[in-house]
């Protein structure tokens, strides 16, 4: 439970407090102190009478009754003076600095155990043990540096790692972002990641709480609980941008289908972040930057205007911009015209607009104003200037600050000469602004943001699905295993996902007579051998009896074949629909193009059983191969809506079917007639 005490305490006892500065308990105190705490501040340390100004007891049973405890001594100690503190001192928050506990040792466990046990007793809130501490507005209960500054509008920052924390924090200060509140973790005994959003959100007060959330996070325990709570406060108009560290490999399970060989702890989170709608990174730059972003105005389109005075940059970030999807219109006609004729010769409107190494602020004023009042075709500005060496910084600083004021479409100032320029980029921060000095990071980050979801819809979509037929199914299915063809059909046509047409038997009469019927050419496939392919079990493009005849005979002998099917050979794009089974987070879905693009490239999007179709679009339009999808060079798109409808159906079919562990259609053929599922394994587990 995270409480007022916690929070806002009004007396602080840190355990272990020194004088020496350069131990966590010296700086623990020199922290306090530093960030002026208004409360009551109290040290206990055997050996000393005075700490830093500081009277020091020599023992917690001297100290008076005080509201928050930072325990900075050898683990083993820690049960007995958390026992006292909690039982006799009325202490209702504990940070606990020191290591050695369960992240090390059994028996550090164990005392972990003990020590919650106690604080759990007396209804205390605790953060760590093995954390750097907490710090806000209120108080800097820490014992490193450095220490930013804090705001109401910054940001609350939550990390599962002291460590990377102060290097994520080092990163949003060269880039002028603030913060409201920064918490360490550690070992999360009682309190998580998941469960500081929880509190954010269940006392979330729109007009006094930050709206920026930045998390950095090791382990998810509680996925559901991270979602809901995620959610809920995008909902009510927060953004949060992540990192999640420590992905297991597929590699270390089985792959015993094309969706086992893919999937991974990792997809399970790229699902759940899709569907809270939360902004997902993979680097501190990028987590900095992306929350560097959610400072600014909100962005209401995806058409950029590049202002610059040096080409190279601007070159570089409509490349970012492009690759991630974003646009940057051409700026032609008699409003480009106009502008141009307001600038030096040799300048450029096009976009970007450059106004050239001696381009003055009043030249910057004017290319902004042009975007913002008279081309409609611009969503948001991206301004990059250093300094040429030609004009004062300061004036053009000044001229960006004021724009960024009075315009209505947001405007990115990309600064680079943080070394050159240096006082007069931290002037411009120092007004309230951020600074990101690297183009591409700016253009990378920005897609991500644009290109996530917001929080998806909790409704099931039932519409097409036989939930009933599809639990009578599962019913009288046997306890574990892959299903049969026929069991899979039957699932299927419960979901409503439509089959191409096929036959199965073991008698080479029946299968000559039913590729007659269908008309050549025809597919033939083993049944029995979950990989088909790799044992040469799969025969395409068959055009006569005397072919059939000839595969029939080949693929009998195969081991563990006992049967064959034969489909008619479909042509069109091939798709892939796939699930696993992860646990806590439920069914991941994936989809994708089949063939090398799932097998090879591993471009497959992810998606939380259920999804809503909002989710399921974003889904497919994250594909790399979606202009494939869309229709490209001359060919015909898919029907993205049926496409949609099938994935959307999959994961209903799913909702209501925990006991599949693992499936895949691949692939599913996206014919002139429409979409068909060819191939298709389901694997359960009861």
């Amino acid at each position: 439970m995270v409480n007022r005490e916690l929070i806002c305490p009004q007396s602080i006892v840190v355990v272990g407090g020194s004088n020496n500065i350069h131990k966590p308990g010296g700086r623990l105190v020199r922290n306090l102190l530093d960030g002026k705490f208004k409360g009551s501040l109290y040290v206990v340390n055997a050996k000393e009478t005075d700490v830093q100004g500081l009277k020091s007891y020599h023992s917690v049973q001297d100290i008076p009754e005080t509201e928050m405890a930072i325990i900075s001594i050898p683990s083993k100690a820690c049960v007995e003076v958390v026992d006292v503190l909690a039982h006799q001192k009325n202490v209702k928050a504990f940070i606990i600095i020191s290591a050695g506990f369960g992240e090390e040792t059994k028996e550090g466990g164990i005392l972990e155990d003990k020590i919650l046990e106690i604080i759990n007793e007396v209804g205390a809130s605790l953060i760590g043990p093995n954390c750097i501490g907490l710090m806000n507005i209120h108080f800097h209960g820490v014992f490193t540096q450095p220490i930013p500054e804090f705001h109401p509008d910054g940001v609350d920052f939550i990390s599962s790692s002291g460590g990377t924390a102060l290097f994520i924090i080092e990163s949003a200060l060269s880039k002028g972002l603030r913060f409201s509140s920064v918490w360490s973790v550690g070992n999360s005994k009682q309190l998580g990641v998941e469960d500081i959003l929880e509190y954010m959100d269940r006392n979330f007060n729109a007009a006094t709480d930050s709206k920026i959330k930045m998390l950095y996070i090791e382990q998810i325990k509680d996925p559901d609980k991270l979602l809901y709570h995620a959610s809920s406060l995008i909902k009510k108009g927060c953004r949060i941008t992540a990192i999640k560290a420590g992905s297991t490999e597929s590699g270390k399970r089985a792959a015993s289908s094309h969706t086992g060989a893919i999937a991974s702890s990792d997809s399970a989170v790229e699902a759940l972040f899709r569907k809270a709608g939360i902004v997902r990174c993979y680097s501190r730059e990028e987590l900095t930057t992306v929350a560097s972003i959610f400072t600014l105005k909100e962005v209401k389109g995806k058409n950029c205007a590049i202002v610059t005075h040096a080409g190279g940059p601007a070159v570089m970030l409509a490349d970012a911009l492009s690759k991630g999807r974003l646009n940057v219109p051409d700026l032609n006609g008699p409003i480009a015209e106009e502008l141009k004729s307001k600038l030096y010769p040799g300048a450029a409107v096009g976009n970007p607009i450059d106004i050239i190494g001696t381009g003055t602020p009043e030249h910057l004023a004017t290319a902004i104003d042009y975007c913002e009042n008279r081309f409609d075709n611009i969503d948001l500005m991206m301004v990059i200037f250093g300094s040429p060496g030609l004009v004062k910084l300061y004036d053009a600083y000044e001229v960006l600050h004021k724009k960024m004021e009075e315009c209505r479409k947001p405007i990115f100032p990309v600064l680079p000469s943080i070394v050159t320029a240096g006082p007069e980029v931290q002037s411009f921060i120092k007004k309230g602004h951020v600074n990101f000095s690297d183009e591409v990071t700016l253009g990378t980050a920005l897609a991500r943001v644009l290109n996530t979801p917001k929080p998806a819809s909790t409704d099931i979509q039932l519409y097409g699905v036989d939930v009933p037929e599809v639990r009578r199914i599962i019913d009288r299915l046997p306890s574990e295993g892959y299903l049969s063809p026929e069991e899979t059909r039957l699932l299927l046509k419960a979901a409503n996902i439509p089959l191409v047409e096929e036959f199965t038997s073991s008698d080479k009469e029946e299968l000559l007579a039913f590729a007659r019927k269908i008309k050549y050419p025809v597919v033939a496939k083993v049944v029995g051998p979950v990989h088909k392919s790799d044992i040469g079990g799969v025969a395409l493009n068959i055009r006569c009896d005397e072919h059939l005849l000839f595969e029939y005979e080949r693929m009998m002998k195969l081991p563990g074949v006992t049967g064959i099917m034969v489909q008619p050979m479909l042509k069109g794009q091939e798709l892939f629909l796939g699930a696993t089974y992860e646990n806590k987070f439920g069914h991941i879905v994936f989809c994708g193009l089949g063939g090398i693009f799932v097998e090879v490239l591993k471009d497959v999007s992810y998606g939380l059983a259920p999804l809503s179709y909002e989710e399921t679009f974003s889904m497919i339009h994250s594909l790399r191969g979606y202009p494939i999808i869309k229709g490209t060079r001359g060919q015909k798109g898919i029907d993205e809506q049926q496409y949609a409808d099938l994935i959307v159906r999959l994961s209903t079919l799913l909702r209501f079917a925990n006991e599949i562990k693992e499936m895949d259609i691949n692939p599913l053929v996206a014919t002139d007639r429409g979409l068909f599922a060819v191939d298709a394994r389901i694997r359960i587990e009861k």
